[in-house]
């Protein structure tokens, strides 16, 4: 069965955590070691689920994946180039499966992968990525659910803008496409976020000519061949605010090592209009505490440097127990409000209209039992239930596996009580009487 978190509130989180690499990052860059033959290694990968299913999908294309024989390592040796179609049961689990179509496109000449699944966000539809592989040269078409696309791109401009901003895969995707073309790929209004960054460092790493990675204007000069390379991937930025809002939340104090600092300015700024205290103690180091009741501070999430739609609803957490009401307009997944119910579980008072939810902060709040709607929900449940009075079951934490690696260990470091349990539902009457 599946596990649950119990959630003991109460406690002060004080204390050192150590920040793990970033997931974001990390799946498209797994995806683009299929773009040379040999053994690429990447380090700081967090052990997620979402990683060990990236690293199975590999394998049915024809890599050998070797998961952490380190930590933090995970090494992908391409041995067979001709799997160009990875199976539904495993793409239909994870939205980012969907980057493998630009790696295996420009290195393979074709790749055929069936729409993505993931957590449910509303509509996340994939046209962008056609969109933009199309306008390179190479050509698309739907099959049976699938998404078919053959001959190397010949270069050529995209624009990648959309009503919900930049698309983050869609810039990867079509990067990855590019940089085995035979021409020259402008991409316009491409992502600025800082995975899109590290992937294409990895592929400058790998030989291919990029310019322009973090602006809304990349271009990609095609070349004909890439190498394996050993690549770090960058800390998690949604993790480490995780357990920044961790610290405030429960009027803590906490270090964060092995985080950056430069790429957390909304956030930061926030933490400044509502009261919590942060300092830089090195390049790579963040302090982290509040000492009384936070301000209330509306919040508009938006494409990188804006305030990430992955840390809105942790903050909505901290909002619940701010001083004053708070507006959350969300303008990345305007359905990203699934977990409201499940605060009001626990006594937040949210009122919710179209994308746009009004938090009006109370003194406290009771443990309940409460179901993950999706991977950062799971993260803010488990953080009103630090901060509640009793107990807080936190049900369906598979979501939670998926992008934080190892979150109860190293709440339970910061004097957190947090236990994962083997969830066994009630049984009906007649079961009872057959045991």
């Amino acid at each position: 069965m599946p596990d649950k978190f119990i959630v003991s509130g109460g406690a002060r989180l004080t204390g050192a955590v150590t920040v793990s690499g970033s997931k974001n990052a990390a799946l498209p860059m797994m995806a683009a070691a299929l773009l040379a033959r040999g053994a690429t290694v990447l380090r700081n990968v967090p052990d997620l689920s979402d990683v060990r299913l990236m690293a199975d999908i590999l394998e049915t294309l024809g890599c050998s994946v070797t998961l952490f024989p380190q930590p933090g390592v995970v090494i992908i040796d391409v041995q067979d180039e001709t799997p160009v179609s990875p199976p539904y049961e495993l793409v239909s689990e994870m939205r980012a499966s969907f980057c493998v179509l630009g790696p295996l496109l420009s290195r393979r000449g074709e790749a055929r992968v069936s729409q993505p699944g993931g957590c449910t966000l509303g509509e996340r539809p994939v046209d962008l990525h056609v969109k933009g592989i199309a306008a390179i040269g190479s050509e698309v078409s739907f099959e049976r659910g699938n998404v078919i696309a053959k001959g190397r791109p010949t270069g050529g401009r995209v624009y990648l803008g959309g009503n919900m901003g930049p698309s983050v895969t869609g810039t990867c995707n079509v990067m990855c496409a590019a940089v085995m073309g035979s021409g020259v790929t402008v991409i316009e209004q491409a992502a600025c976020e800082p995975e899109v960054t590290n992937l294409a460092e990895m592929l400058i790493a790998m030989g291919a000519r990029i310019h322009g990675a973090g602006t809304p204007r990349i271009v990609v000069q095609g070349v004909p061949e890439l190498h394996p390379v050993s690549f770090d991937v960058i800390p998690d930025r949604i993790e480490a605010g995780t357990l920044m809002i961790a610290a405030a939340i429960t009027r803590g104090d906490v270090v964060l090592n092995k985080c950056d600092p430069d790429v957390m300015l909304a956030l930061l700024d926030k933490f400044t209009e509502m009261g919590v205290g942060f300092e830089r103690l090195d390049a790579t180091t963040m302090r982290v505490w509040c000492d009384t009741r936070p301000r209330a501070a509306d919040i508009t999430t938006l494409p990188y440097p804006g305030f990430p739609t992955d840390l809105q609803s942790p903050i909505m957490a901290l909002q619940c127990l701010s001083e004053g009401y708070s507006l959350v307009e969300e303008k990345i997944y305007p359905e990203r409000f699934m977990h409201v119910p499940e605060y009001r579980r626990l006594g937040a008072e949210i009122r919710k209209q179209f994308n746009t939810a009004i938090v009006t902060g109370v003194t406290r709040l009771q443990g309940a039992p409460v179901a993950s709607t999706d991977l950062r929900a799971g993260a803010g449940l488990i953080l009103l239930g630090l901060a509640a009075e009793g107990e807080t079951e936190v049900l369906k934490i598979s979501h939670v596996d998926r992008g934080y690696d190892r979150l109860e260990d190293k709440l339970t470091k910061l004097g957190a009580t947090i236990r994962r349990i083997k969830y066994q539902p009630r049984r009906r009457a007649e079961d009872r009487k057959a045991a």
